[in-house]
């Protein structure tokens, strides 16, 4: 591994927390104390809208390739739906010549349909000072885009072009938003979405970056616990790169190498904790190559006009984190559900 890029995972393994998995699930459980697992459903038919009005027979329900009773379901959508919209603008992984474009399709998003948004939304502002999130969410996309237009965004000290070592300051950044984020929507009710327009933040992984032991326990610790923390505050995560079409193959590829769930420390990558990875195991969508940020906004928002809320009893575990991968089948062959893809488990 080169020095520079040793440098750099070290010094971000330095910043994740030393929490244990296990223990950091302990404290979450807390806030559902039954321990039943929810999962949001959205259900298409090849890459068409979602699809309303399905029953529960039309879904079996798999644990680790098991099939597991579903003790609850409910057809939801619409705007009366139990949804809360976080919509973030991302200033730190953003190059800042592109952040004004970005700020006018967002504008255009908040503003169309005379600014009635679907669903209670709330802006936050990620900069390299910190996650400014408004208080309180809002339906008025016109009242949004005005208070977006007021936000401070500007100059910041760490860039994209700032090689590793500006590389690993953005991913601790991130994952620290994300945390921020994943504790504050657990205290609520109800399940959120996130919009996080952004391209991500750096992979840090490759060929040559050679993890020891110790540090893929910390990597899998924090996978564990940013895992739980998402299910548990129930939320989505959705990743829209605003680069567009200027946006290398690579980069919008690469992440699909890192989206299978990661079972023990020996599998994994600093490429595991990737925006575009989180957001396809908690069930959202990866959208990138196109320059309308703002219809990208709404495919996302769109998920929610028909979702189906399933909840199970999970088998119990056998060991300490023990990876468990999730599966819907349709009964009709031509749909297609998106969902959660895992979760980890502690004996009890």
């Amino acid at each position: 591994m080169p020095i520079e890029t040793r440098s750099c995972v070290l010094l971000l393994l330095a910043f994740l927390p030393f929490t244990s998995p296990a223990s950091a699930q302990q404290k979450t459980l807390a806030v559902q104390p039954s321990g039943k697992i929810y999962m949001d459903v959205v259900v298409t038919q090849r890459s068409g809208p979602s699809v309303p009005g399905l029953q529960q027979q039309d879904f079996t329900l798999f644990d680790n390739g098991a099939p597991q009773p579903i003790t609850s379901f409910h057809a939801l959508g619409g705007s009366q739906a139990p949804i809360e919209v976080i919509l973030l603008v991302d200033a730190v992984n953003v190059p800042y010549e592109r952040i004004p474009y970005e700020r006018d399709q967002i504008d255009k998003f908040l503003r169309a349909n005379k600014g009635r948004l679907a669903h209670p939304t709330t802006l936050a502002i990620f900069t390299d000072n910190g996650t400014q999130i408004q208080d309180g969410a809002s339906s008025d996309g016109n009242a949004l885009s005005i208070s977006l237009d007021k936000a401070a965004i500007g100059l910041r000290t760490i860039r994209r072009s700032s090689g590793f070592y500006g590389a690993d300051e953005r991913v601790q950044l991130s994952l620290d938003a994300l945390r921020q984020l994943a504790a504050r929507e657990a205290t609520r009710p109800g399940r959120k979405i996130i919009l996080w327009v952004s391209p991500g933040w750096p992979l840090l992984s490759g060929p040559r970056i050679d993890l020891s032991w110790k540090q893929r326990q910390r990597i899998y610790a924090e996978i564990v616990n940013l895992s739980t923390a998402l299910r548990q505050a129930r939320v989505t995560l959705y990743s829209v790169d605003p680069i567009g079409v200027s946006e290398s193959l690579l980069r919008t590829s690469y992440y699909k190498e890192f989206v299978k769930g990661i079972s023990t420390p020996n599998d994994v990558l600093l490429g595991d904790l990737s925006l575009q990875v989180l957001a396809t195991q908690t069930g959202g969508l990866v959208l990138n190559a196109s320059n309308d940020i703002a219809a990208q906004l709404q495919q996302c928002i769109a998920d929610t006009d028909a979702y189906y809320e399933l909840s199970f009893d999970p088998p119990p575990a056998d060991y300490s984190d023990e990876y468990h991968r999730l599966e819907i089948r349709m009964a009709k062959p031509d749909l297609t559900a998106r969902t959660r893809q895992g979760y980890y488990s502690q004996p009890q």
